[in-house]
């Protein structure tokens, strides 16, 4: 009698469409092809989180758009909402702006939000690979107390709130205190909302998830400012930093980023996670979904 052999996993198909996708995408920009140029962020990123996605219900038999279906599209949708909120400060701190967008009101929106709503998956699933790659034995040690009382809280609203109240040319040079002032504001409010936070994290002995997210955060950014060259050399969609040349540190770049700005990325993606984690409590996540798959 044959014995019984189990289910031999395989890397989901979707996956291998995300990598003729991004090929195919590379392919038609080395070609000169409009199309690619002009849109090149979000076909990139939507390639690389359908590959990624793969890769993780491969090694893990679980991601976002396998067992996770439910919930992937609040956080696209919140993807977009959370970036919002950058881009409404920007237009006081101007620290950056678009070329190269569709000429379309529609299309060029729609090319905002889509690029948008890649932000928090590519975040989320290049953290967790990350974070199955890391000791389950990591801890951390415990955030100081003041992290989660008062004194955070009003620390990250002053953080927030003077860069609006400053004129344009100082304003310019507070986007790192918005950049950090959201993930003192919100500990505090998560902690007391029962919502996903750093301390939480901590205290539960998942230090590695901490340390994932400031890795994949400067991972994204990595891949954020390289395809982001690629359109700007090709004139396609893209974005250019007009931070004040002070900031600018001999004049080095990565991409269009000034290298100052590269040190921003990790704190990112704290900030996401715990604005994600607000955001879906508020929601009533857990009644809807379900506790939160990460």
């Amino acid at each position: 009698m044959k014995a019984a052999t189990s289910p031999t996993k395989r890397y989901p198909r979707y996956a291998w469409a995300g990598i003729a996708l991004g090929l195919l995408a590379q392919i038609l920009l080395f070609l000169n092809v409009r199309f690619a140029a002009v849109w090149l962020t979000p076909l990139m990123w939507t390639a690389y989180i359908l590959s990624a996605d793969g890769w993780l219900a491969l090694k893990t038999g679980r991601s976002w758009l396998t067992s996770r279906r439910r919930e992937f599209p609040l956080v696209a949708l919140l993807s977009i909402a959370i970036w919002l909120i950058f881009e409404a400060y920007n237009f006081h701190l101007q620290n950056w702006l678009y070329g190269g967008v569709p000429p379309s009101p529609i299309l060029r929106d729609l090319a905002y939000l889509w690029s948008f709503a890649t932000i928090l998956p590519g975040v989320f699933l290049t953290s967790e690979l990350l974070e199955q790659r890391l000791p389950p034995t990591l801890t951390l040690q415990r955030l100081p107390g003041w992290i989660q009382g008062w004194p955070a809280f009003l620390l990250g609203a002053a953080m927030i709130t003077v860069p609006l109240a400053l004129p344009v040319p100082l304003a310019r040079y507070s986007f790192a205190s918005v950049w950090l002032g959201f993930i003192f504001l919100l500990e505090p409010v998560n902690a007391r909302l029962g919502a996903g936070s750093l301390g939480r994290l901590i205290k539960e002995g998942n230090g590695r998830r901490v340390l994932a997210l400031l890795i994949g955060g400067f991972l994204c950014g990595l891949l954020w400012e390289a395809w982001n060259y690629q359109a700007f050399l090709a004139r396609g969609g893209h974005w250019i930093y007009t931070i004040p040349d002070a900031l600018r540190v001999f004049g080095l770049h990565y991409g269009q980023m000034p290298v100052l700005g590269m040190f921003g990325f990790p704190p990112f993606a704290l900030e996401l996670y715990a604005l994600y984690h607000l955001l879906r409590t508020l929601l009533e996540g857990d009644r809807l979904l379900g506790p939160p798959a990460w």
